[in-house]
Parts: C-alpha cells; structure tokens; sequence
C-alpha cells in the first residue's frame, strides 16, 4: 500500500513539474531574440562612415520582452547602454549598464529608444553603435478603443404634447435656440498590431492542450 502511495505522489511531481514547464513555455512563446546588425557580430563597420546598425535596426520591429544579442572578441571590446548625449559623444566613461562577456544578450523591458555604443571610444567613433526604438505595447489601448460605445446624443427638450380635440397646434417657434446633437467622433483608428507568427499559435495550442490534460489527470488524484 505504502509502495502504491509512493507511485501516485511520484505521478503527481512529474506532472506538476510538466504544468509548470508549459507556462514558462506560454510566457516566452510570443518572444524573439534579434542578432544585432541581422548577423550578430559587434564590431567596426567596413565603411565607418555608414550606419550600418541603424539601418538594420530602422528595418526591424522590436517588441517588450524580445531580446538583442552581441558577439565580439570579450578581450577587445564591449557593450554599453547609455543615454542619447553619451551615444552622440561616444562617452564610454558612465554607461547605464556595461556587457563584456563576449555573448551578451540585453532584453528589452519597456519601450522606447535605446542607446548601443563600443566601449572603445574609437571603436565607436567608427560607427560601433547602434540606435533602436523599442513599439509600446498598444493591445489594451486597442481594446479599450472598439469596446468604448459612442456617447448618445443629448435630449433637452420633450416633444409639445398634442393640442386637444377641436383646437389648433401652435406652431413651433422660428427660432427654439435647440441646436443638433453633435455626431459621435469617430474613433480612431490604432496602427495595426504586427501579425502573429504562425508556429506560435500552433505552440500555444498545444500548450494549451497539453495544460488541460496535465490538470485533469492532477485533479482525478493520479
């Protein structure tokens, strides 16, 4: 009895541990991972008067959670995040955050522009360095826009009754002073959200499934 007690408690870790892996799954299925420059290598461009990095990076759309990597040679450069005055000065002397293992991977945790330089100054000088805006999230913004019904015009006045049996209506005035209702403002219209990519729903829904099957056989006491 103990033997079989054992066996179901074993059963139930191994399926726990399967549901948990799925929702890390779900939680990064809709992230992608860019190579900076489309190749990955961080260095000094062939022609250091071309923007190679911001050319690649005005051709890209990055989205919150989607990460960046750099490959370089970790004992001759580096990677530093910095503001738009050190970026246009190549200051390598205060960076938000400094990368240097030769494999660097920097996610993206809000949106807005971010600031890539060289920490060698000439390196950068050269056009080691990178600018690129990350989209803001506008899938609530999105929802809240269609789900908002337009405002309902505004009645001031009641219609006159109607004039009893036998007498004539008087006629309404030239000039009531009641003015239209103004027309509900058309809502506007939020740019596209990009198209989901096809693998990540077929991922989703087999996640999805493989979740409701771990959940019933935890909840039968398997």
């Amino acid at each position: 009895m103990a033997q079989i007690t054992s066996s179901r408690s074993n059963t139930k870790a191994f399926y726990i541990l399967g549901l948990v892996n799925i929702l890390m799954l779900l939680q990064n299925v809709n992230c992608y991972e860019f190579k900076v420059g489309g190749s990955g290598d961080w260095s000094v461009p062939m022609d250091a008067n071309a923007n190679n990095y911001n050319q690649w990076a005005e051709r890209s759309r990055f989205q919150i959670g989607d990460t960046i990597s750099f490959n370089y040679s970790a004992d001759k450069d580096s990677v530093l995040l910095v503001n738009k005055a050190d970026f246009d000065n190549c200051n390598t002397a205060s960076p938000i955050e400094k990368y240097s293992d030769g494999h660097s991977v920097v996610k993206f945790n809000h949106s807005g522009p971010y600031y890539f330089i060289s920490g060698v100054h000439d390196n950068c000088v050269k056009n080691e360095k990178l600018y690129l805006v990350v989209m803001a999230d506008r899938s609530h913004h999105n929802q809240t826009a269609v789900s908002s019904p337009p405002p309902s015009p505004s009645v001031d006045e009641v219609p006159p009754s109607p004039a009893p049996s036998g007498e004539e209506a008087p006629s309404p005035p030239s000039d009531s002073g009641e003015t239209n209702p103004t027309p509900a403002p058309s809502q506007e219209s939020s740019p596209p959200s990009p198209p989901k990519n096809g693998a990540s729903s077929i991922v989703m829904s087999f996640a999805g499934s493989a979740a409701a099957f771990v959940g019933s056989y935890i909840l039968l006491g398997f």
